[in-house]
């Protein structure tokens, strides 16, 4: 307790308070549709291929929001664009209120529900933004424990679904969104971490260099896996055990729940014994209850303590590879961590896909478990490769920040780091 008030003084709360509500509300929003998946599919009669590639569209569209909001959060602030960004997330409920109303309309739907899962760089980068380097993980995975909006969407949406209607949602949703809204203009407070004057090439450097991208693999693994997972088990339990679609929300909610949750010490353990230590224990664990999973498909009990396991593994793994991304990248943390969060939110778009397919070509899911968990092996291998040089540039081995830094806000110089 006396470790987190002293984490607590080296920071702002408030603000960290505010990213965390502001990103819990809005990544409600993004899996909307994959919460009310069995509601929408029932009503359009929808094949296990249509059903995969409907609950992917809005982490697709999501994951593409991502960098632009990322960029404009450099020049005008990341208080002010997620405030933007909140205001039109409201407006695009409000279109799936009034003129949702065909199969058509709901992928359209799906493409602006993208816009609520473009708030992830901003949300973690103003969040931890106060906080000295020795706690960026732990920062980032309070604020990043906000994918807890999850659990908020596969709890309400399909009791309400199934009193009001699946449409109505969508403006029950509208009205939430001005409780973080109101907690962000009033508490957050813009870090100082944020450098004017840079151009945009300068701004997107991550772009152009193979740390991001080896982030970027490993970030389609844990967060792809989580969002994809997230979004397409309603329909799994639903389809596969013949439980009602209130009951799929519930289970999909214990499984989701223990990845929010874990997150936060995903984040602790990588300021303690380094991200990438972390990320290989974590990338092991997912890949052998992946294909468990897939192989546990005729009980309910062992399937859903399965995907719990799994989800604390992905959990876990969000928040150590985000206890990395400000050591790598201390001037630009939103930028690239939006970068980051873009591709490994378009991995979680493979993951509903590969499923429907299995299920439609094979008779089963289990392919699509298989293929994740396979490209889930290829990534601890790269990874292992590229952690030799990250230990002998820009972090202590294991991926720990460097005592040099460890104390102070990420402000320091990386044109050295960036020519590596």
């Amino acid at each position: 307790m006396t470790n987190f008030r002293n984490f607590l003084k080296s920071g702002h709360g408030p603000t960290l308070f505010a990213s965390f509500l502001y990103f819990d509300f809005t990544f409600a929003i993004w899996v909307l549709n994959g919460a009310m998946a069995p509601f929408i599919s029932e009503q359009f009669n929808l094949s296990p291929a249509q059903k995969g590639f409907m609950v992917s569209v809005p982490i697709i569209a999501g994951a593409l929001m991502r960098f632009p909001l990322g960029v404009l959060s450099q020049y005008i602030g990341r208080k002010s664009a997620a405030l933007v960004e909140m205001g039109l997330i409201v407006l695009a409920l409000l279109y799936g209120f009034f003129a949702v109303n065909t199969y058509d309309e709901v992928i359209a739907m799906g493409v602006l529900l993208g816009i609520a899962g473009g708030s992830f760089g901003i949300a973690l980068s103003l969040g931890s933004g106060w906080f000295p380097a020795r706690y960026k993980g732990l920062a980032m995975g309070i604020a990043g424990a906000g994918n807890s909006g999850t659990v908020l969407a596969v709890l309400f949406a399909p009791p309400l679904a199934m009193k009001f209607g699946w449409t109505a949602v969508y403006g029950i949703a509208a009205c939430t969104m001005i409780v973080p809204m109101v907690v962000m203009w009033l508490m957050a407070k813009e870090p100082p971490d944020r450098e004017t004057g840079h151009t945009l090439r300068e701004h997107t450097a991550c772009l152009f260099e193979k740390d991001g991208w080896a982030f970027s693999l490993i970030y389609v693994i844990t967060f792809g896996g989580f969002i994809g997972l997230a979004s397409f088990l309603p329909t799994y339990f639903y389809d596969q055990f013949k439980v009602t679609k209130v009951e799929a929300g519930q289970l999909t909610m214990l499984a989701t729940l223990m990845g929010s949750v874990i997150r936060i010490v995903g984040g602790y353990l990588g300021d303690r014994f380094g991200g990438v230590n972390t990320l290989t224990g974590v990338l092991v664990a997912v890949a052998v209850t992946l294909v468990g999973c897939g192989m546990a498909g005729t009980s309910l009990v062992a399937t859903t303590l399965l995907f719990m396991l799994c989800f604390s593994a992905l959990g876990a793994g969000n928040g150590a590879l985000f206890q990395l991304v400000p050591l790598r990248w201390p001037l630009t943390t939103a930028v690239a961590g939006s970068m980051i969060g873009e591709i490994g939110a378009l991995g979680g778009g493979f993951l509903p896909n590969a499923m429907g397919q299995s299920k439609q070509l094979a008779g089963t899911y289990l392919w699509g478990f298989v293929a994740f968990a396979a490209l889930t092996v290829g990534v601890l291998v790269m990874m292992r490769f590229m952690q030799l040089r990250w230990t002998r540039t820009w972090a202590e081995k294991g991926g720990r920040a460097r005592a040099a830094s460890a104390d102070l806000p990420a402000v320091a110089d990386t044109s050295a780091i960036a020519r590596v």
